[in-house]
């Protein structure tokens, strides 16, 4: 692994231990100031302001004490430019704080852009993994 591979792993570490602490701000530091963060079900949040806002909310309401965790493998780091990366990323989610939790399985992809400052997310799309084989029987 590389050192810039490493760095980008520890934004992505840093995203999931401020989920796990419910700590919106410290979430929405790692992302740039114009980010787009897409939703599994398809909402965009714009901004990093948003972000922050809508993630506090998330984790004084309904995802209170929810927990996110890394699956699916290594994630795929592509370095699109030195300063650019594309990461695609499994992951599952538990409401209930324990093990992630069946049917809450996603596809994570995320662009990285280095700043001054160290690595950020510009942009995140959520997708959830379904088998639409399965929900056609």
């Amino acid at each position: 692994m590389t050192e810039r591979q490493a760095e980008i792993l520890a934004v992505l570490a840093k995203l999931a231990d401020a989920w796990n602490d419910g700590d919106a701000a410290a979430y929405a530091s790692l992302f740039t100031e114009d980010a787009d963060y897409v939703t599994f079900f398809g909402m965009n949040m714009p901004g990093r302001a948003m972000i922050e806002s809508a993630h506090r909310s998330l984790f004084e309401g309904p995802l209170k004490g929810s927990k996110l965790e890394a699956g699916g493998g290594e994630p795929k780091i592509r370095f699109i430019r030195p300063e650019v990366a594309i990461v695609v990323s499994g992951g599952g989610s538990s409401l209930s704080g324990g093990k992630p939790e069946p049917g809450r399985e996603s596809t994570l992809t995320y662009v990285l852009v280095e700043e001054s400052d160290g690595w950020r997310v510009a942009s995140f799309q959520n997708t959830r993994v379904s088998d639409p084989a399965a929900r056609a029987s």
